[in-house]
């Protein structure tokens, strides 16, 4: 009997031929995406003077990069990161740099930086999908694959930090509207570096492979609905948290460097979570274990929400943030074993699209529930309660997701153990 195969280390992904190439140009691309965010809000802001156009910019902006990821996965799917891509890349970028000079000198008017905004948003290119489906075509062992999906969401999770941080830094120098010019430049040559790498070369788009049949794409999408509903309400609890501990801070007479370190801590607790979740080969089926996962996060927040103190919450926030990065990476995982030959890119990215959304859903609802809250608990724990009250969904997706776990007619392998090559979709 032969001797089982050695537990590969994350080092095993960065062993792989090209791959160290790929990631860190993939990483210089989408930290664009940590820095436009506030670079958009700084611009507008700069260049109306009103919050509110630079507001309705921003939400412009960001339900058009978001809503629009599926249908640009769709065609990077059809044609190949190198058809699709550049031009898509190319494009963006350009819009960010004629929003950036729109933007460098005061009185241009809101719509025009708005149409900018929109039509930039809508040529967005789908890095982060794009790059995960790589790694499952040029990535055989299973085991590998998951490292290397954790250690996809644990970079990510540091650009979205430190992102914020550059823009700070080069508004210290020079007008907002440089830093969105510098995410336009990092866009492009990140997505240019990437899509020349030779890994990159030898994915064939899906006009050269056989792909399901249109009316049953992803098993008529029952496949994708568990992992699309947790990103989601995972996405929803981290916009709700932002937002919530804000408002917590705010109440028990906290500076904004509080609301920093605790943000942090989530971060923190992200990242650990993500490491440890990477490196545990699994015996238990991706699908079981993403409720699960779910369920935790929702827990820890609830627990959060009844923090007594800012050290409490604080240590709350970071263990809530131990699941996040396990619970997204699991769910990418799960859609990247229901994708069909082909259509990689596209399950990526409505988990992705449901991230967003759900973030951009937690911060807006949270922003309508606050003052009812603060409103009625006048009497101190409000900001408690009006933790507890937004951030508990992802118990509830938990427990809504198990019948899911159950009834998949054909529940995939788990993730962790390597599966012949033959299984593998080409």
């Amino acid at each position: 009997m032969s001797a089982p195969a050695p537990r590969p280390s994350y080092a095993a992904f960065f062993r792989i031929p090209h791959t160290r190439h790929t990631f860190t140009a993939a990483l210089i691309g989408r930290l664009s995406y940590g820095m436009v965010s506030l670079a958009v809000m700084l611009s507008v802001t700069e260049a109306t003077g009103s919050y509110a156009a630079a507001g309705t910019v921003m939400a412009l902006f960001g339900a058009t990069s978001v809503l629009l990821s599926p249908v640009r996965a769709a065609l990077i799917d059809r044609h190949g990161p190198r058809r699709a891509l550049i031009p898509m890349a190319s494009l963006y970028a350009t819009l960010l740099a004629a929003l950036a000079t729109a933007a460098w000198r005061p009185g241009t008017p809101a719509p025009a930086l708005g149409a900018l905004a929109v039509t930039a948003g809508a040529c967005t290119p789908p890095l982060g999908p794009t790059v995960r489906a790589l790694w499952g075509e040029v990535i055989e062992d299973n085991r590998v694959l998951q490292r290397a999906y954790s250690l996809d969401g644990i970079a990510e999770e540091i650009l979205f930090v430190s992102g914020p941080l550059l823009v700070g830094a080069v508004v210290q120098y020079a007008p907002p509207a440089a830093a969105l010019a510098l995410c336009a430049l990092l866009v492009w040559a990140g997505t240019l570096a990437f899509v020349l790498s030779p890994a990159v070369a030898g994915v064939r788009p899906a006009v050269t492979k056989p792909v399901a049949r249109p009316g049953r794409r992803f098993r008529d999408g029952r496949a994708l609905r568990q992992p699309v509903v947790v990103a989601a309400g995972v996405g929803l609890s981290v916009g709700a948290v932002d937002l919530l501990v804000m408002a917590y801070a705010t109440r028990h007479h906290h500076g904004n460097d509080v609301v920093a370190w605790v943000l942090a801590a989530l971060s923190l607790g992200s990242a650990l979570g993500g490491l440890l979740n990477g490196a545990v080969d699994w015996r238990t089926p991706a699908r079981a274990r993403l409720p699960l996962l779910a369920g935790g996060l929702g827990l820890a927040l609830a627990a959060a929400g009844l923090a007594p103190d800012l050290g409490t919450l604080t240590v709350a926030v970071a263990c809530a943030g131990f699941f996040v990065a396990p619970a997204l990476t699991t769910s990418y995982l799960i859609a990247d074993e229901a994708a069909p030959p082909g259509r990689r890119t596209q399950a990526g990215a409505w988990v992705n699209t449901a991230v967003n959304a759900g973030s951009a859903s937690g911060t807006a609802g949270v922003g309508l529930l606050v003052p009812v809250l603060r409103d009625r608990g006048s009497r101190g724990g409000g900001g408690g309660r009006a933790l507890g009250a937004g951030c508990s969904c992802g118990e509830g997706v938990a427990r809504s997701l198990q019948g899911y776990a159950r009834a998949d007619p054909r529940p995939l392998g788990a993730r962790g153990t390597a599966r012949p090559a033959t299984d593998h979709p080409q």
